[in-house]
């Protein structure tokens, strides 16, 4: 093929690529120019045929040929994509003053239990208080012994407490019955001034219309040189005040006993909450620490006092949102959540609400 007949070839592709109207069409104006089978792969397969002189000559031309019919292609195939996305453009429009559509943020919902536990932490570090955490699994000596627990006393009977086999340090281990222990390992490692709150899962052999064998606790500890009974009653009528959101709450103390404090007394709120007007559902115990406590944490009770208090996270949810079947709480029933149950991004906060 003469120099003449290569510049009318490339005139003819050239054409053809200028005429390709799609992205479709210029692909098929490649395959028919470089593919395998294409016009000038052809060309190149005649080389053979030809002397040395002719062959270097010819190829070289054949090569600058496919080298501006390949920049030819790709120009114009970017001036279709820019095309496409043109008319892309114009079809596809979104609305964007339409509402956002619901997503799984929308759809998931907090359960009641994590709710109260926000709220009642938004609340008390409104007062002051640090929140700390410890085990689920819990030694006897921390969960029992060093809370002035006696070995005869009955929450150490096995119809009440959970046991475990003993670890390899020969110490016996329980599913802790109250989050009290964290208290403890407070204390063994905090130097007074002290403020906590320790919410979480306690555990007991206990299961009836009003008590699970799993529940959830919320226990304060206060230990400094002044505190007293009269501010440990402010805090709860606070708290409570706050919880409820509400100027007034009706609440009482009665008289009790407990290892770990002296005085002890139950604390009770009104049921109204949960169509039991008169009525008065107990939602937990307090008391000043007791002094053989602070002695086993090595904190000097002659120097300080404090107060202590726990109360059941469970039944505070009852209380304030009208729940009136403990055992719906752990059924894992959606339409149950789906009601009850809080949006995620409803963070509880003091100053726009709790519950809002």
């Amino acid at each position: 093929m003469s120099s003449t007949d290569l510049t009318a070839l490339e005139t003819e592709l050239a054409a053809g690529i200028a005429a390709a109207g799609t992205l479709d069409d210029l692909d098929r104006v490649r395959v028919a120019a470089l593919g395998k089978k294409g016009r000038i792969p052809e060309l190149m397969q005649t080389l053979g045929k030809m002397a040395p002189d002719e062959r270097k000559n010819f190829g070289q031309a054949v090569n600058t040929v496919k080298a501006r019919i390949t920049d030819a292609i790709e120009a114009r195939k970017a001036v279709l994509e820019e095309a496409a996305l043109e008319a892309r453009l114009a079809t596809e429009r979104a609305d964007i003053t339409l509402p956002v559509r619901p997503g799984p943020e929308s759809e998931g919902r907090i359960h009641p239990v994590s709710q109260v536990m926000d709220e009642l932490a938004e609340i008390f570090a409104d007062m002051g208080f640090s929140v700390a955490e410890g085990p689920d699994i819990e030694t006897d000596d921390y969960n029992f012994t060093k809370l002035n627990i006696p070995p005869e006393h009955p929450s150490r009977q096995d119809h009440d407490t959970f046991y475990f086999s003993p670890n390899e340090k020969g110490e016996r281990m329980v599913l802790r019955t109250h989050t009290s222990p964290v208290q403890i390992r407070t204390m063994l490692n905090q130097k007074p001034p002290i403020r906590i709150i320790a919410p979480g899962r306690v555990y007991r052999c206990d299961s009836d219309q009003t008590h699970t064998p799993m529940f959830h606790q919320i226990e304060a500890l206060v230990i400094d040189e002044t505190t007293h009974m009269g501010h440990l009653k402010w805090t709860l009528e606070e708290m409570c005040k706050a919880f409820f959101e509400v100027d007034e709450v009706k609440m009482r103390f009665r008289s009790s006993y407990f290892p770990f404090t002296e005085p002890s007394a139950e604390i009770d709120i009104a049921a109204d909450a949960i169509g039991k007007p008169g009525k008065w559902l107990e939602i937990g115990g307090c008391g000043m620490v007791h002094p053989k406590v602070l002695e086993n944490c090595g904190i000097d009770p002659t120097r300080y006092q404090g107060y202590a208090f726990g109360m059941g996270i469970d039944r505070m949810a009852m209380l304030k949102y009208g729940l009136t079947d403990l055992r719906a709480f752990f059924n894992a029933d959606m339409r149950w959540l789906k009601h009850y149950g809080f949006s995620l991004l409803d963070v509880p906060t003091l100053a726009g609400g709790l519950s809002s």
